[in-house]
């Protein structure tokens, strides 16, 4: 609890100093604080927002609904329509496509020429999108291309001498400075509100790194920019964080660059292609890089490598940590997908992997990233051990056939999960791949190894569920 300091206090305050036989005074501690504070004053936004405000615009759209397709509520429309003359509900079984509104959102202009940045989630499956400017203009806008994975959409209205936003550099942002955030909330047209920046790269999504803020960003907010100080658009309002459904203080928005560079190529093509190198990566906690000699967590782990994919062609395997892409560092999961999702297909990749115990590059040659399928469940055919081993497991042997399908050399299959290897999440149907870097070849060397292990120290096991490969970190029972 936050208590104000009244002037009692400050009695208090000098009498507890005195008692502790201290020759100091109030005036005198607060004559040691600093001369000039960091923070003078509150900004005025007024300028700013006489010079951005006319680039940013309110987007409407409509899509064409066939008679029959009312949704659940057409039968209390048709009654309203009956009974009560409400107007403008469709009337049940009339001929011909009925023009409804869809959505509102916001965007702004980056061109004089006509060019609007907004979401993609903003004109998805519109029929018709209208674009209307502060001077209350009204254009119908040409959806020139939308990225679903960055959530970015480029439009084109039929006019010039437009106002525009200049376009700033989000990789200068720092946390704390001001940011003021411009758009229809609930279609109140051209709101503004304002905050400061709180995070500049929170992964909430496999190929942006987010820009968060305290903004105050609504239904409606969606596509319009975010604006430093300087004038200077340097996001595109996206997302926030709610249990509501409502503003609850944490607001996100696309990065200006990561967002320019989509734009790109959606103005170019009409599509935006990716790198991709056929893998499924997860983190590496603190135990598991310990437990593989690599100090701190650091690096993605590969669980899964797509059968006849470029990693699967280059050597990488399921186990492997990768440490570099092309000589950049890779620290969080999110790193990985951006870098290669940048890539030029068809180039060619210096992937640094750390696989037992040692590091080695490996050359990738980037394809074009493609939709995700599903895999394939792996058949089972198990033959029980008698007993769990001292890490509370259960294996037996992999059947030939089953080995075939998934591509693997040797292998184990939990049969049974007790003790610390059910308390770490083991269970029956996993199997075990390695043991602290070694390859299991069959039950009997497994249960060797387990036998070996000193039960004072944690074991990393490489382990595969379902289509997913990972490690997971244990200790023998004491």
């Amino acid at each position: 609890m936050i208590h104000t300091l009244s002037a009692g206090s400050k009695l208090l305050s000098a009498a507890l100093v005195a008692g502790a036989g201290w020759l100091f005074t109030p005036a005198a501690v607060l004559a040691q604080q600093p001369a000039a504070a960091l923070v003078t004053g509150l900004p005025d936004f007024t300028d700013l927002i006489d010079k951005v405000g006319p680039a940013v615009v309110n987007i409407r759209t409509t899509e064409k609904v066939k008679p029959g397709q009312g949704g659940p509520d057409e039968e209390m429309q048709e009654f309203l329509r009956r009974f009560f003359g409400v107007p403008g509900m469709p009337r049940r079984g009339a001929p011909g496509p009925e023009e409804v509104q869809r959505g509102i959102g916001s965007g702004f202009i980056i061109s004089n020429d006509g060019l609007v940045l907004t979401n993609a989630h903003v004109v998805e499956g519109a029929d018709e999108v209208l674009v209307t400017l502060t001077d209350r203009r009204e254009f119908k806008a040409k959806v020139l291309g939308a990225d679903k994975r960055s959530d970015v959409a480029v439009l084109k209205v039929d006019a010039t001498r437009l106002p525009s936003l200049v376009v700033g550099d989000s990789g200068k942002i720092r946390v704390g400075e001001w940011v003021i955030a411009i758009g229809s909330p609930f279609n109140l047209e051209n709101s503004v509100t304002a905050g400061i920046i709180s995070a500049k790269a929170r992964d909430t999504g496999d190929y942006l790194p987010l820009i968060q803020s305290d903004v105050a960003v609504n239904p409606g907010n969606s596509g319009g920019p975010l604006i430093n100080m300087r004038g200077e658009v340097i996001g595109i309002n996206s997302q926030i964080a709610t249990l509501s459904g409502g503003y609850n203080g944490i607001s996100f928005a696309v990065p200006i660059d990561e967002a320019m560079r989509v734009a790109d190529q959606l103005r170019k093509s009409g599509k935006v292609t990716r790198g991709r190198m056929g893998v499924q990566i997860a983190e590496v906690s603190k135990e598991v890089a310990e437990s593989l000699g690599l100090g701190k967590a650091r690096g993605v782990e590969v669980s899964l490598v797509e059968q006849g994919g470029p990693a699967d062609k280059a050597g990488i395997k399921v186990g492997d940590i990768i440490m570099r892409y092309n000589g950049q560092q890779i620290e969080r999961s999110a790193d990985l997908p951006r870098l290669v999702g940048a890539s030029q297909i068809g180039s060619r990749a210096v992937v640094t992997v750390w696989r037992k115990g040692q590091q080695q590059d490996i050359a990738v040659n980037i394809a074009e990233l493609e939709e995700d399928r599903p895999g394939k469940p792996a058949p089972t055919t198990p033959r029980a051990e008698a007993a769990p081993n001292a890490l509370g497991l259960a294996v037996s042997d992999l059947a030939e056939a089953q080995r075939k399908t998934l591509r693997l050399e040797g292998g184990v299959k939990v049969d049974a999960s007790t003790g610390a290897a059910a308390a770490a999440g083991l269970r029956a149907g996993d199997l075990i791949l390695q043991v602290n870097n070694v390859d299991v070849k069959d039950a009997r060397q497994f249960n060797a190894m387990v036998a070996r292990l000193d039960p004072k120290k944690s074991v990393a096991l490489l382990v595969r569920r379902e289509n997913t490969t990972r490690y997971e970190v244990i200790k023998p029972r004491q």
